[in-house]
């Protein structure tokens, strides 16, 4: 399992987001504060509160996540060191 967070500050990016989860073989989630839904699920994912960035769980084989974060590597959001 992998985890990062990203920011889906627009609709577009939220539309893209779930397209790419939609074609991921794996499950993924996305966490905010205490809720969890499926990234695959559009208005799950406008039920959250997407002004701050949001947690992302990936379940799969590493290949299956690796490609996955390449398709929303876009949005994620790096850690500041």
């Amino acid at each position: 399992m992998s985890e990062f967070l990203v920011s889906l500050t627009s609709i577009d990016d939220v539309r893209q987001f779930v397209k790419a989860a939609t074609h991921c073989a794996c499950d993924v989630d996305v966490l905010s504060g205490r809720y969890v839904v499926d990234a695959k699920s559009i208005m799950g994912l406008f039920s959250l509160d997407l002004s701050q960035p949001v947690q992302v769980k990936v379940h799969g084989s590493d290949a299956d996540r690796a490609a996955f974060e390449q398709s929303v590597a876009a949005f994620e959001v790096k850690e500041e060191q």
